[in-house]
Parts: structure tokens; C-alpha cells; sequence
């Protein structure tokens, strides 16, 4: 419940901030494109959702989150990696 909460804070923050003309983060622009493409409540479900992915992952890892964490742990990954 409390990320559903968190989630609807970020949507309305985002909105405001694109309508401030403040460019907002990936994450939030994401959130905004499901809430175009949708309603408000599935993109709030939505947001949610990946949040508590993202708080997995956190706890999982023991790493803050954060693109360039994202990134490397990407690069670093042998599951996925191509014959070279």
C-alpha cells in the first residue's frame, strides 16, 4: 500500500515538473508515458510494482540504485554475454 502511495506522489511530481518544464528522470518519464498510454491508477500499479523491484534488487545486491550501477552490473554479467 505504501508504494502505491509512494508511486501516486512520484506521477503527480512528475506532471508537475513537465509542466514546469523541469525534465524529469527516466524512471519518471517511463511512468508518464504508461500513465498517456493508460489511466492513472494502472500507471500508479505500475510504478509500484517496479519500485518494489528496484527495493529487491537494493536489499539484494547491497548497492544503491542508480543508472551507472545498473549499467555495470550489466556489462559485468557472463549469463548473457557474447562469443568474443
Amino acid at each position: 500500500m505504501l508504494l502505491t502511495h509512494g508511486a501516486r506522489t512520484v506521477l503527480l511530481a512528475a506532471k508537475v515538473d513537465t509542466q514546469a518544464g523541469r525534465e524529469p528522470d527516466s524512471l519518471r518519464r517511463w511512468a508518464l508515458g504508461v500513465q498517456a498510454r493508460s489511466n492513472h491508477n494502472k500507471a500508479a500499479c505500475a510504478l509500484a510494482n517496479t519500485m518494489a523491484r528496484i527495493c529487491y534488487a537494493t536489499l539484494r545486491d547491497g548497492e544503491p540504485y542508480g543508472p551507472v550501477t545498473r549499467m555495470n552490473k550489466k556489462i559485468e554479467r557472463t549469463a548473457f554475454a557474447l562469443p568474443g
